[in-house]
């Protein structure tokens, strides 16, 4: 640090927070695009590292559970992040702050039985139904809406077994081809909301380093907007070659 250096001036890294699994293998294209490399260990699957550095000297990277991306950021403790609108549904927090639609991780929230149920009951006059989810608030609020109280039974995984088991007759989940319930012998009865995965920002750090974290968002609604020419064009390439064939 130069001596002449305001210590005040010397700002912590910004921190991005990453959601694990499937959407992370979906958000690395984009985050390339926006000219953010993670260290090595980042992608070393035998490394326990949690907080990654990047070839941008401000920012650093955080690698957590997906729901919990919203959490980091709601409280401050990352500033920016990726995370579904579902999540976003879920948790509702108020200091969170969401600019931009990636265009990944694109699914949706559904209500789904058992074919055998679903063809004997209407779900819609019901009064009360008990659900299966790990989405309680979204699913308490839909349908709350329709006049319908719902019992909801939190579980974090293999929901679609709870049908089957007795511990409730629909389930609420996310869907992305429908062939995880059509595996275990459910189908879907109605569609809640569509999905997609976010950039998220903690508002006060947007007032307090605006200069910082808006130019972050800038920076992936120029790789968002890359990254669709990029499709348009494939798919304008394989029409195109398809009709040559032809």
């Amino acid at each position: 640090m130069s001596a002449n250096a305001n210590p005040s001036d010397i700002r912590d890294p910004l921190i991005l927070a990453l959601p694990n699994g499937r959407i992370l293998a979906e958000v690395l294209p984009l985050l390339q695009l926006v000219g953010i490399t993670p260290e090595p260990t980042f992608d070393d699957p035998g490394s326990r590292q949690l907080r990654f550095a990047t070839s941008e000297p401000g920012l650093d990277l955080i690698r957590v559970r997906s729901f919990d991306v919203a959490t980091f950021v709601a409280f401050g403790s990352a500033q920016l992040g990726v995370a579904g609108n579902d999540v976003l549904m879920e948790f509702d927090y108020s200091d969170i702050y969401a600019p931009l639609d990636l265009e990944v991780g694109q699914c949706h929230i559904a209500v789904a039985a058992t074919a055998d149920w679903a063809a004997r009951e209407d779900v819609g006059r019901a009064s009360h139904i008990r659900v299966a989810t790990k989405y309680p608030e979204l699913t308490r609020r839909h349908f709350a809406a329709r006049g319908i109280q719902a019992e909801c039974i939190k579980l974090n995984g293999a929901i679609e077994l709870a049908p089957h088991l007795s511990l409730c007759r629909h389930i609420v989940d996310l869907v992305q081809t429908g062939a995880t319930l059509k595996a275990n012998g459910l189908i879907e009865i109605e569609q809640i909301a569509e999905v997609s995965s976010r950039l998220i920002v903690n508002r006060p750090a947007l007032k307090t380093r605006p200069e910082e974290v808006g130019g972050w968002i800038e920076r992936f609604r120029a790789a968002v907007a890359e990254q669709h020419h990029q499709h348009q064009s494939r798919r304008l390439g394989l029409s195109t070659a398809g009709s040559d064939a032809g």
